[in-house]
């Protein structure tokens, strides 16, 4: 769990660098006074059977790591979806995505959402490759953020 807490901090740190001029971000999504507490209770959050946690390794070492939980009837909400920089372009975030996906197939879930940033480029065209659209958001989103906010889903 330390691997995937440590992956969670590169996360929140990859969006300070891509929001450096709207830190309302990380104040509402990854506020610094309540964070560690959040990364400490991950398995509480995501535990089965509503939910699950996914690592990517690659020569052993934790390298990507993925969460889901329930928000919904019928629908779980996969987060937390990052991959260092050392096993980027290597598929780790799809194999992520697809582990998540049969899992929750199996949980008897039949639509999986997310939401993200606009500025999370890379992350979008993962998204839409594994066959994930644009949806209405499945939040009501911070009206200061909302534009700066996507939210895509997908039947299972």
């Amino acid at each position: 769990m330390e691997a995937v807490r440590q992956l969670c901090r590169d996360y929140r740190r990859l969006l300070r660098e891509r929001w450096p001029d709207v830190p309302a971000f990380l104040d509402r999504y990854y506020n610094a006074a309540t964070f560690e507490d959040l990364l400490r209770r991950l398995p509480e959050l995501h535990r089965p059977p509503d939910g699950a946690i996914f690592v990517a390794r690659v020569g052993g070492k934790v390298v990507g790591c993925a969460m889901t939980h329930r928000v919904g009837p019928g629908d779980c909400e996969i987060k937390r979806v990052f991959v260092g920089d050392a096993a980027r372009g290597l598929g780790a975030g799809a194999a992520l995505f697809r582990a998540a996906m049969a899992q929750a197939r199996r949980d008897g879930y039949s639509r999986m959402v997310l939401d993200t940033t606009t500025r999370l480029t890379e992350a979008i065209g993962l998204y839409r490759k594994l066959g994930f659209h644009e949806i209405a958001p499945f939040y009501d989103p911070p009206a200061d953020l909302a534009e700066h906010l996507m939210f895509f889903g997908r039947d299972l």
